[in-house]
């Protein structure tokens, strides 16, 4: 069977739960035509980049869909009609990737972070900020050294 990648936008007033419902309904017509949907991901509410049907914000939901295109077809039906999906797109694609899609990865990265890694990463900034001088008075000596043998008055007073 083909295998597709669908993503879709569905309205900032609706909650986590209604956006789970959501995405149980269009799996259930996947399944109904004899489709599978191998992962599902919710991406959060997100700001969008332009309005969309008066709304700056919505719910992201990311499909992996393995099955017929008239199951596609049915599943797109589908979201045109209800009114919570303000936008969707469906690709097909070679092979569906396992790991966590780029957006799920990020998140998780930003959501590892906490207060106790930004005062290390501060830490080796001081370490970092003290260095550096040392090797700039060793640098500077060495100018000094090659400023003097270039001839003129200071040179001649050490020789």
């Amino acid at each position: 069977m083909p295998l597709y990648e669908s993503t879709l936008i569905a309205r900032p007033d609706i909650s986590g739960q209604q956006v789970e419902g959501l995405s149980e309904q269009f799996q259930e017509i996947v399944r109904d035509k004899g489709g599978d949907v191998a992962k599902t991901e919710y991406w959060g509410l997100r700001s969008l980049t332009y309005r969309i049907k008066k709304n700056r914000k919505g719910h992201y939901l990311h499909m992996q869909i393995d099955a017929p295109a008239d199951a596609i077809a049915e599943m797109e039906r589908n979201m045109r009609i209800n009114e919570d999906v303000m936008r969707y797109l469906t690709i097909r694609v070679d092979a569906l990737d396992p790991e966590p899609s780029a957006i799920m990865q990020s998140k998780a990265s930003r959501d590892g972070r906490g207060r106790g890694e930004y005062r290390s990463r501060g830490s080796e900034r001081q370490g970092e900020s003290s260095s550096p001088p040392a090797e700039a008075a060793a640098g500077g000596s060495d100018a000094k050294e090659t400023d003097s043998g270039g001839g003129g008055d200071s040179g001649a007073a050490k020789e």
